[in-house]
């Protein structure tokens, strides 16, 4: 007997794959099905769709982001350390969960409802988490910040302007550079001090 969470579970990893490989609309769950060696129907017992793998893919990926920024975060007490981590895991984990990526802005898939539900709720649970750390960092006086929701906004803005020429583009770029470039930006401004 199959324990359907273990079964769920290897769709899930398996169908990832495929649709990091290939994209949502070029994936069939023909392809699904025989990199799992079992037939369609079988599949079908478990999730009525190609689109609702899709959405239990994104999801599973975006707990595993959400777990990886809680760590980073917890694992230092700086404010500063906080942000820097922050960012570098959030900006680096593209790399890693395209499945989600690919939900939050990819236009052709504006149709499905669940994609603009994950689009939202990925951008309230990232205002919430720098404006936690804004406020931390203001309260322990290391941030000057007179309004940890519009800086927060701004941060967010800034980092989704990252995002194209980082991971769309496909050209070798020193992610390390530019994440600590913007980070100076960040705590020390442009003007003379």
């Amino acid at each position: 007997m199959i324990n359907k969470e273990e079964f769920r579970r290897r769709v899930i990893t398996i169908a990832g794959q495929i649709f990091s490989r290939y994209g949502f609309r070029k994936t069939t769950m023909e392809e699904i099905a025989r990199e799992l060696k079992m037939g369609k129907s079988s599949i079908y017992y478990y999730f009525e769709s190609k689109e609702e793998i899709f959405e239990a893919v994104v999801l599973h990926e975006a707990n595993m982001l959400r777990n990886e920024l809680t760590k980073a975060i917890k694992s230092v007490e700086s404010p500063v350390g906080k942000m820097k981590n922050y960012v570098f895991v959030r900006m680096k984990a593209f790399e890693k969960l395209s499945n989600y990526y690919n939900a939050i802005f990819d236009k052709n898939l504006d149709h499905f409802d669940f994609i603009e539900r994950i689009r939202s709720r990925y951008d309230r649970e990232e205002l919430a988490i720098l404006r936690l750390i804004l406020w931390d960092g203001a309260r322990k006086k290391v941030f000057n910040v007179a309004n940890s929701e519009y800086t927060a906004l701004a941060v967010q803005t800034t980092l989704k302007g990252l995002e194209v020429p980082l991971f769309w583009q496909k050209k070798e770029v020193d992610i390390e550079k530019r994440l600590n470039a913007i980070l100076d930006v960040l705590f020390n401004g442009i003007l003379r001090k």
